[in-house]
């Protein structure tokens, strides 16, 4: 049994040599990719995944703790979800944070003057490489939707709902809540709160090399 000191729980970044790489479908978001790779054993194995853009998603708390969301469609899975305002990282180039900036305008029609960085996840990282940010953003005020934006498909059919942090928690450990973006930021935010406080989070512009060294790969 291996016990890990703290500053050794950490992912590490690897890659396996590639002996082949297919192309199987592409799609408007994701493209879905057959590698042949080689590991250290020596043995060649297959591995299909999607290539995706990544994207931000933002816990966004009010003074009364409680959380702006958004009840949103998702045909894959045949639910409509709760979730907070998030976006894809499909302008090349965009800073992460002007992304979520956007996203929380378009999406819920706020603005915040305090942001900070919540967590970093790969969604589902066996069969996806989507690396995902989700910020924490507070001082909210209300802002007018951008000059000219509509939204399409979907997110033309969600609503904007608010739920307190200790509610959204409380669902998530009831299995009412699914989304990996709420579920992720809500218990992240949770956790900072009750532990050392909001002020303690990572500065918005923290580097993201995880996002970076999967971006690279495609």
């Amino acid at each position: 049994m291996i016990v890990l000191r703290p500053d050794q729980i950490a992912d590490s970044p690897e890659s396996w040599p590639v002996r082949s790489s297919t192309v199987l479908a592409s799609g408007h978001v994701a493209t879905f990719i057959e590698d042949e790779i080689t590991t250290p054993g020596g043995d060649e194995i297959a591995r299909e995944y999607f290539r995706h853009p990544g994207a931000v998603g933002i816990i966004a708390i009010d003074d009364e703790q409680r959380i702006a969301l958004v009840r949103q469609y998702r045909h894959a899975v045949r639910h409509r979800l709760i979730e907070p305002p998030a976006g894809l990282l499909d302008v090349e180039g965009e800073v992460y944070l002007l992304a979520a900036q956007r996203e929380l305008a378009e999406e819920v029609e706020l603005a915040a003057a305090d942001w900070r960085v919540l967590v970093d996840l790969f969604t589902t990282p066996g069969i996806v490489g989507e690396a995902l940010r989700i910020y924490l953003a507070r001082d909210l005020e209300l802002l007018a939707a951008p000059d000219g934006f509509a939204l399409h498909g979907e997110e033309a059919h969600m609503d904007i709902v608010w739920a307190s942090l200790s509610d959204v928690v409380d669902a998530i450990l009831a299995g009412r809540l699914h989304n990996p973006t709420v579920v992720s930021g809500a218990l992240a935010a949770w956790t900072a709160l009750h532990k050392d406080g909001f002020d303690s989070l990572r500065a918005a512009d923290e580097p993201w090399p995880a996002r970076d060294l999967v971006k690279s790969q495609g």
